[in-house]
């Protein structure tokens, strides 16, 4: 004991504080350490909810954002697919509207070409009646009248004169 003296240690004081020391942990373990450790066990059930509730706000988000993009991407194939029927529908109403001119033409071409056969055919008529018709007409005068060559060629002449000219159109 006499060593502890000299160090300044009084060992009944040592021992006091020593079995108070003990007392206040033991107090201490089981007044104040339970209501602490359960408030750091809560609060770290909180940390980790907080953390896995953002973790699924994360995930709902990447999630969201990836059907947003699948969305995205259909609709731009939509797009195009109407883009692409438009463009092949125009197409076709302008190659129809183009077959549809092209043989309304041909048709009125044709018929053009009929009409004018049929007045070329008319006219041929026509003009074989009246053909009939002067040298009828020649062959009466030729025969109520005996004439020379000559006579004959005035005659032509005097009856082309009183006929109006024609180019074989009508």
């Amino acid at each position: 004991m006499d060593v502890l003296a000299n160090l300044g240690i009084n060992l009944p004081g040592f021992l006091w504080h020593t079995a108070n020391f003990i007392v206040l942990i033991f107090l201490l373990s089981r007044i104040l350490y339970k209501p602490i450790v359960g408030m750091l066990d809560d609060r770290q059930q909180r940390i980790r909810e907080s953390i896995e509730e953002a973790e699924r706000v994360r995930a709902d988000a990447a999630r969201a954002d990836q059907e947003r993009e699948a969305l995205l991407g259909q609709t731009r194939r939509e797009i195009q697919e109407m883009l692409t029927n438009a463009t092949q529908m125009a197409e076709r109403i302008q190659s129809d509207a183009r077959r549809d001119a092209q043989e309304q033409s041909q048709r009125i071409i044709e018929r053009a070409q009929q009409e004018s056969r049929a007045e070329r055919a008319q006219s041929m008529v026509e003009l074989r009646r009246e053909v009939a018709n002067l040298a009828v007409l020649a062959a009466e005068r030729v025969i109520s009248r005996n004439l020379d060559q000559q006579a004959q060629r005035q005659l032509v002449d005097e009856f082309l004169a009183e006929r109006p000219a024609t180019d074989g159109r009508h």
